[in-house]
C-alpha cells in the first residue's frame, strides 16, 4: 500500500468534526484509506452497495446508537439520502453527551450529490475532503513519467507492466459507463457518454464549445452541458475557469476542460505506451493537464485556479491565486528540456502583474530566465506549494 498524503488530514478533521466526508472517483483508494484509519480506533465499516450492510440499517437509529463510541465508516452513503436526517440527530445527541469528535466517516464517488445532502443536513458538523488519484509527492521521483503515462489510479499505476495497466483502465472505463453511472441516476446511453468522454480527450486543454460538441453528438447544447456537469461531478473532468479582471483587453470567457487522470486520457485515445504518447499530437496537452492537476492538488486549500487568454492569443496556462501575502502565481507549462518564453506569456504577465512567475519544464535544475521568471521542475514547484 502506498501511503496517502491525505491520511493525516483526514485524521486531523476527525479530531475537529463529528463527521468527515471523503470524496473521490471509484477505485481511487477511499475504502483502503478509510479501513487503514479504522484500524487505529474501534470502528465498523458498512458498504451501502452490500445488501447485508443495508439490512443492518433497516432501523438505522437503533443500529447506530448500539455502536455509539465507534468510528462508523459508511461507503457510498449518497445512496441513502434519508439517512442524513437520522445522522444529524445522532450527532447532535452525541455532542450533548460529549462526543464531539470522529463519529462518522462518509465515503462517496459523486461529489455534488453527497455535498448537497450532507451540507443541507449536517451544516457545521461535517468537513469535506477529496481523495485524488496518486500525486507527484506520493511516488518516487524516477516514477514521474510512469505516473503521467499510466495515471494515478493505484491499480493502474502499480500494474506489473504497461499492458496490464491498459487492461485495467479499459475495464475501469467500461464499468463506469455500463454500471456505475447508471446506478447514480442519469439515464444516458453508455455509447453516447463514451463518445462524449472521448471527444473531451481529443479536446484536452481546449476552451469548451458546447455547440460544436452538441452537433457531433446530435443533441442540443443544454444536453452537452449536462453531460459535462456529470463528468465534473464524478471528479473525472476538471473545468478550469478563465481569469476575470478589469483589464482593457478582450478575454476568452469559456472554461477549459481537462480529463483529470492522464492514464484515462491516454486509454480513451488508445495510446498505450510512452512512445505512442510522445509521437501523438495530444502529448503536449496531456502533459499540461497532468501538470495542472498536480499543482492544484499541491496548492493550499482555498486556492483559486484559472487560466488567462486574450482574444489576440496571449496566454498563461495556469494562474494560482493563493490569497493573502502569497498573491497570484503565473505558470507556463512546457514539456521541453530547453523551454522558451513566448511573447504572449510576457505580455500576459504585464497584464496580470503576478507575485511570482514560473516556466515549468521537464528538467530538474531551477534557474532564472528573464524579468523575474524562473525555470522550475514539477516536483520542486509542487514542493513550494506544499510548503505554503
Amino acid at each position: 500500500m502506498i501511503p496517502r498524503k491525505l491520511a493525516a488530514t483526514v485524521q486531523q478533521r476527525l479530531q475537529q468534526f463529528p463527521a468527515v466526508a471523503l470524496l473521490g472517483p471509484r477505485q481511487v483508494g477511499k475504502t483502503t484509506l478509510a479501513k487503514a484509519l479504522g484500524k487505529a480506533t474501534e470502528s465498523i465499516y458498512l458498504d451501502m452497495e452490500n445488501p447485508e450492510d443495508l439490512a443492518k440499517l433497516n432501523d438505522a437509529r437503533a443500529y447506530l446508537l448500539h455502536n455509539r463510541g465507534k468510528l462508523v465508516i459508511l461507503d457510498e452513503v449518497q445512496r441513502l439520502p434519508n439517512l442524513f436526517q437520522i445522522l444529524r440527530g445522532l450527532i447532535d445527541e452525541g455532542i450533548e453527551q460529549g462526543h464531539t469528535k470522529g463519529q462518522f466517516l462518509f465515503l462517496g464517488s459523486a461529489s455534488i450529490e453527497l455535498l448537497k445532502q450532507s451540507s443541507e443536513s449536517l451544516a457545521g458538523r461535517i468537513a469535506h475532503l477529496e481523495l485524488t488519484p496518486l500525486g507527484v509527492k506520493e511516488v518516487a521521483p524516477h516514477e514521474l513519467d510512469t505516473l503521467w503515462i499510466r495515471g494515478g489510479f493505484p491499480r493502474s499505476f502499480l500494474a506489473t507492466d504497461d499492458e496490464q495497466s491498459v487492461i485495467w483502465r479499459n475495464s475501469f472505463i467500461q464499468t463506469y459507463l455500463e454500471r456505475d453511472i447508471p446506478q447514480l441516476g442519469p439515464r444516458i446511453p453508455a455509447e453516447t457518454l463514451r463518445r462524449f468522454w472521448t471527444m473531451l480527450a481529443h479536446l484536452q486543454g481546449s476552451p469548451f464549445n458546447a455547440a460544436s460538441l452538441a452537433k457531433s453528438l446530435a443533441v442540443d447544447g443544454k444536453t452537452v452541458a449536462r453531460y459535462l456537469d456529470l463528468m465534473v461531478d464524478l471528479l473525472l473532468v476538471r473545468r478550469l475557469q478563465p481569469y476575470h479582471a478589469s483589464i482593457n483587453k478582450r478575454l476568452v470567457k469559456s472554461p477549459k476542460t481537462y480529463l483529470r487522470d492522464s492514464g484515462l486520457l491516454h486509454t480513451l485515445l488508445r495510446l498505450d505506451n510512452y512512445d505512442e504518447i510522445l509521437s501523438h499530437p495530444i502529448s503536449g496537452a496531456s502533459w499540461e493537464g497532468f501538470v495542472i492537476e498536480s499543482l492544484i492538488r499541491a496548492a493550499p486549500m482555498r486556492t483559486e485556479a484559472s487560466y488567462y487568454r486574450t482574444a489576440a492569443g496571449a496566454e498563461i496556462d495556469l494562474l494560482l491565486d493563493l490569497g493573502g501575502k502569497n498573491g497570484i502565481w503565473a505558470i507556463e507549462i512546457k514539456r521541453s528540456l530547453a523551454p522558451k518564453i513566448s511573447k504572449g506569456f510576457h505580455s500576459s504577465l504585464h497584464d496580470i502583474q503576478p507575485a511570482k512567475a514560473f516556466i515549468l519544464y521537464s528538467g530538474q535544475e531551477r534557474y532564472p530566465k528573464s524579468e523575474g521568471i524562473e525555470a522550475i521542475s514539477l516536483s520542486e514547484l509542487c514542493a513550494l506549494l506544499n510548503a505554503l
